[in-house]
């Protein structure tokens, strides 16, 4: 469906390499060239399109005067990931070669995505913090972003468990219909059955309930240890990468990333992944923008 005409924005649909996207050029002329925003849509990568935030994208661009580009990637499981975050990431490397001709200067381009968007939006950072052959992105603003599939008992997920949209049930079901596995594996990988002890021990420096500040663990009760299953984990190997777990990114990747906004939920079963990617960025001597809508809900 091609976009309805705008009295403010120019509005075309254009491939980049390849990937769908839609751009959200602003008509008013500009003395400078512009602030540029790759836009990457939620719906746990099954789900979601272009046009389904088509109003999101006007108003970024009217309101901020930037040029936004909304990439349309391809959906799972027809589209076997990693296809979503390779096109996400094919996408902004055109943009940031091309940017100077839709009036954008290279040097102030961000990443921005909400839910697995933001997990594009962070796994893109991740992928280009250390190329030296295209401009640096400007920063990254992730929105509720779903960030590490190890561990589904954090008290954001025991908090909001019931929660709607997004049940703790209905996050791992959906993990799993984007890999394309069998969703009877959902229990044990709710559980925890999925991660071996040596794999916890390393990531625990990292994904750990004790770095949350206890405001956000009011009613909170440390899961009991789980049998670990290896056939279940030899199934998800998958949620161990940093692409689809960016948490689990090395440090040394962590400190190339740029300046970063973070907004979280309080009736969200992802708020503490956030809180958890926010530590790991500031630890990592990166700057970080929090904002923690009290109210809010994925």
């Amino acid at each position: 469906f091609p976009a309805r005409p705008d009295s403010q924005l120019f509005i075309k649909d254009l491939h980049f390499d390849g990937v769908p996207v839609r751009i959200y050029l602003p008509r008013e002329p500009s003395a400078s060239k512009r602030r540029g925003v790759m836009f990457f849509h939620g719906g746990c990568g099954i789900f979601g399109s272009i046009r389904s935030y088509e109003r999101i994208c006007r108003y970024m661009a009217r309101k901020s005067d930037s040029v936004v580009v909304s990439v349309g990637y391809h959906l799972a499981p027809e589209h076997k990931y990693p296809a979503q975050t390779l096109e996400c990431l094919t996408a902004t490397v055109h943009f940031l070669k091309a940017a100077e001709t839709y009036g954008v200067d290279p040097a102030r381009v961000i990443l921005c995505g909400d839910s697995a968007g933001g997990t594009y939006a962070a796994s893109v950072c991740q992928e280009l913090g250390h190329r030296t052959d295209i401009p640096k992105i400007r920063a990254q603003v992730l929105i509720y972003p779903f960030l590490q599939a190890l561990n589904f008992n954090l008290p954001s997920h025991q908090k909001n468990a019931a929660v709607a949209f997004l049940s703790q049930e209905r996050t791992v079901h959906f993990v799993l219909k984007y890999l394309n596995k069998d969703c009877s594996l959902k229990e044990p990988i709710l559980a925890g059955s999925h991660v071996p002890e040596s794999i916890n021990l390393k990531y625990r420096k990292w994904l750990n309930p004790d770095l949350i500040p206890d405001a956000f663990k009011l009613g909170y009760k440390p899961s009991l240890p789980t049998l670990f299953l290896p056939q279940v984990h030899e199934e998800v190997q998958e949620l161990f990468e940093p692409w689809f777990s960016p948490l689990l990114a090395e440090d040394a990747v962590v400190c190339g990333l740029p300046d970063t906004c973070i907004v979280t939920c309080e009736h969200d079963v992802l708020r503490d992944e956030g809180l958890l990617y926010k530590k790991r960025l500031e630890d990592n001597n990166v700057r970080v923008t929090w904002h923690h809508v009290e109210k809010g809900f994925h």
